[in-house]
């Protein structure tokens, strides 16, 4: 402290001191080194801890993809014939499964879900591993499985929007596919691979692995962080704070933004009744249902039964390049658009990568179209490759999908909504199987017609509904989804 005497003369008498503060008490070069701190060094220190939360179900997701591969035709060594009821049963065990995360978790936190889901999926996992050829036990493997993914995916899907940033939601949200890609593309490559080797069981493989994943999901269940959203609901304001301080560190400026905005996050859904927010959400329900459902139409019985029968063809043999090739290039695409999509955003990114998908199936169609093509070795030869190139264009389109689906309703009607969309993406897998085990011989060709129609007109569809909602908070995308129309792409 400085003290300074105006006006001092000998033999007068002295007026009182003016005290001044030192320039370093000053707040200006504090503010200056935070956000120094915020924009570079804790930017990436910032993204773990948002990520947290994907981090914690990701090898979850992983093993999940390795269930659906086997649901969808890639279970080569099945002794026992694989029947409708054994393909369509890990569908059925994920719809009830996100039945019940739907209904449960408005009061339940995040945590009891994850560890749940990651002890039945184990469960399921032993069975394989134990009992790889005793069909009735692998078909309780199956649906137990389910169940726990089912009971993972509706929270992770909430989860997920709740806790990252605006900067990250996207990152966090598709971590859902990117799972579900790199355990489809391990099922597919091993299972190719060990067609012809009749000493090792693809099922015993299948469970070892699984086993593997589930414990490192279930251990990095402590790695999540419960959303603050969840703890405000309930006037735990203080809990809330300490949550939204592990996400986002020391920065105290960023934890009171964020942590303002979920309360007025969670403000605006009291301030509505249930009735009001199920109205408003009729709107993004259509929107999503049918985003979702193209999810389904992007990996199905029929696609991988296509792929096979072309390769045996052309190659000979199922273990070939074309296969491995076929299961890595969706696991690309996810990645790929993953990295893109804060940078480019969802919309066109999406609607470019689906109007492809459009194409190609649609090509494969009439390709299908004249039943001598299937004994051609340069129709099959075509019909192999733009296979192989749909999968890649399948993984740049789904990595969206789960995003779109945590930010599209409003806070108190958004488990029930999101578990409804989920049941009804199973449904269509449901529906693929039994449409081809039911199918006659022009089967290929009205499926791919149809299916590429579909996609088309959702192409037209999306352009004018589907909102881009990067780096916008969660508020502010909702309301986006809820409008009628969204022309703009950027």
């Amino acid at each position: 402290m400085t003290v300074i005497y105006e006006n001092a003369e000998i033999g007068r008498v002295q007026t009182p001191p003016v005290i001044f503060k030192e320039p370093q008490e000053a707040p200006v070069p504090t503010v200056e080194v935070v956000t120094i701190r915020i924009n570079d060094v804790g930017s990436w220190r910032k993204m773990g801890r948002q990520l947290s939360a994907a981090a914690s179900v990701f090898f979850l997701f992983v093993y999940a993809g390795m269930d659906l591969a086997h649901s969808s035709g890639w279970n080569q060594t099945l002794n026992a014939s694989a029947s409708q009821q054994f393909e369509c049963s890990w569908f059925i065990g994920v719809l009830a499964g996100a039945a019940i995360s739907s209904m449960a978790m408005s009061f339940i936190p995040k945590m009891p879900f994850y560890v749940l889901g990651a002890l039945m999926e184990l469960a399921g996992a032993i069975m394989y591993a134990t009992a790889p050829y005793n069909y009735s036990v692998l078909l309780a493997a199956r649906y137990v499985a389910g169940i726990g993914v089912g009971l993972i995916t509706v929270p992770f899907i909430i989860h997920s929007a709740e806790v990252a940033s605006d900067n990250y939601r996207g990152i966090s949200g598709s971590m859902e596919q990117c799972g579900l890609a790199l355990g489809i593309a391990i099922q597919v490559i091993f299972d190719s691979q060990y067609v012809d080797d009749r000493d090792s069981s693809v099922n015993q493989i299948h469970g070892i692995l699984g086993i593997v994943f589930c414990l490192l999901g279930l251990v990095l269940t402590s790695l999540s962080i419960e959303s603050p959203i969840f703890h405000i609901t309930r006037n735990q304001e203080e809990t809330a704070r300490r949550c939204q301080e592990k996400i986002l560190g020391n920065f105290i400026y960023k934890v009171d933004v964020a942590f303002e905005e979920a309360k007025g996050y969670v403000e605006e859904s009291r301030h509505m009744t249930f009735w009001k927010e199920l109205l408003r959400s009729l709107v993004p329900l259509v929107k999503v249902l049918v985003y979702r459902g193209f999810v389904a139409f992007s990996f199905s019985l029929p696609l991988t039964t296509s792929l096979i029968s072309s390769t045996l063809l052309t190659e000979g043999y199922i273990a070939s390049w074309p296969v491995t090739v076929w299961g890595l290039v969706r696991l690309l695409g996810t990645l790929v658009a993953q990295a893109f999509l804060e940078r480019l955003g969802r919309k066109l990114f999406s609607l470019v990568a689906l109007f492809c998908m459009a194409g190609l199936i649609l090509s494969m169609a009439i390709l299908y179209e004249d039943p001598n093509n299937v004994r051609s070795f340069n129709d099959m030869l075509q019909i192999r490759s733009l296979g192989v190139a749909f999968q890649a264009f399948a993984g740049l389109f789904v990595c969206s999908s789960p995003v779109y689906l945590g930010e599209a309703f409003p806070l108190r009607v958004k488990p029930l909504l999101v578990g409804y969309v989920v049941g009804f993406e199973q449904t269509v897998h449901i529906i693929n199987i039994i449409g081809y085990r039911q199918a006659s011989s022009d089967f290929f060709y009205h499926y791919y017609l149809s299916v590429g129609i579909i996609l088309l007109l959702g192409v037209i569809l999306f352009a004018v509904v589907m909102p881009e909602t990067k780096r916008l908070t969660l508020r502010e995308a909702g309301r986006r989804i809820q409008r009628w129309h969204n022309l703009r792409c950027f």
